[in-house]
């Protein structure tokens, strides 16, 4: 439960009822909010630590299964989670009571993000690391500005497009007009696609335009690399073309988001 509050914004601490009264106590500060977890509400633990949090004069909710408990009528609120039986064949182990409070506790972590507005770039902030941190902060530009730029001139020859792309080893190269606009790309694809179109003499005549693919999949170098995985597999591609302010920066590949343990 102090894990997910933490998590989502709302600062919190762990302290047991029995290590409360031999120091921990020192931990509530004015201005705190102490939630007391007991099933029963009636532990000899409880009925020490209520009178001192009391004089500490911080507000304080009971998490109980018993509201006629001692620890529920001292409580300024109640938290009831109501459980007949634990799972345990004995009905002795928390088990089921356990549960119940961690769902409760979930409900009030929510509850507490949403009334605060805690958004998911608030959340990628408190998890910078592992794969969640990575697609909540992780731009398409971190990535595409480690690759190499492969671009090739509408008019560029069959010799020059190969070369562009095995040389940058991206499995494609975008295709730019004289003042650098995008026009469209040429994958691996679509070269193999033309040794079947184009007759063996014809070949010295093929240029760029007229095996590219016009107006390609593009994405913006601001938007998170979770959203080009995401467009790559709806459009069953490799790469999509990196563009800022419409303009041709490079291009983000299916190796980058699984080097970046996205996929």
């Amino acid at each position: 439960m102090v894990a997910t509050l933490n998590s989502t914004g709302t600062p919190a601490l762990f302290m047991h009822a029995a290590d409360a009264i031999h120091g921990d106590l020192g931990m509530i500060q004015a201005g705190d909010f102490v939630i007391c977890i007991s099933k029963s509400g009636d532990t000899p633990e409880i009925k020490v630590l209520v009178p001192l949090l009391r004089r500490k004069q911080v507000p304080m909710a009971a998490l109980v299964s018993n509201r006629d408990s001692y620890l529920a009528k001292q409580a300024d609120f109640v938290l009831h989670a109501p459980v007949e039986r634990e799972a345990c064949p004995h009905n002795l182990a928390p088990t089921t009571s356990t549960t119940a409070a961690l769902a409760l506790g979930d409900a009030l972590a929510v509850a507490l993000l949403e009334s605060r507005g805690f958004t998911s770039h608030d959340f990628a902030t408190l998890h910078p690391g592992g794969t969640l941190g990575k697609k909540l902060y992780l731009k398409v530009g971190d990535l595409s500005r480690q690759n190499q730029a492969p671009q090739v001139l509408l008019n560029a020859g069959l010799r020059e497009i190969i070369l562009e792309i095995s040389g940058k080893r991206l499995g494609a190269t975008a295709v730019l007009d004289g003042v650098g606009a995008l026009q469209g790309i040429i994958t691996d694809g679509d070269l193999r696609r033309m040794l079947t179109n184009f007759e063996p003499e014809r070949l010295r005549e093929v240029q760029a335009q007229t095996i590219m693919t016009p107006s390609p999949v593009a994405i913006d170098m601001e938007e998170f690399a979770a959203e080009a995985l995401a467009r790559m597999q709806a459009r069953n591609i490799t790469q999509l073309v990196v563009t800022e302010a419409g303009r041709f920066q490079g291009f983000i590949h299916l190796h980058d988001l699984l080097r970046e343990g996205l996929v």
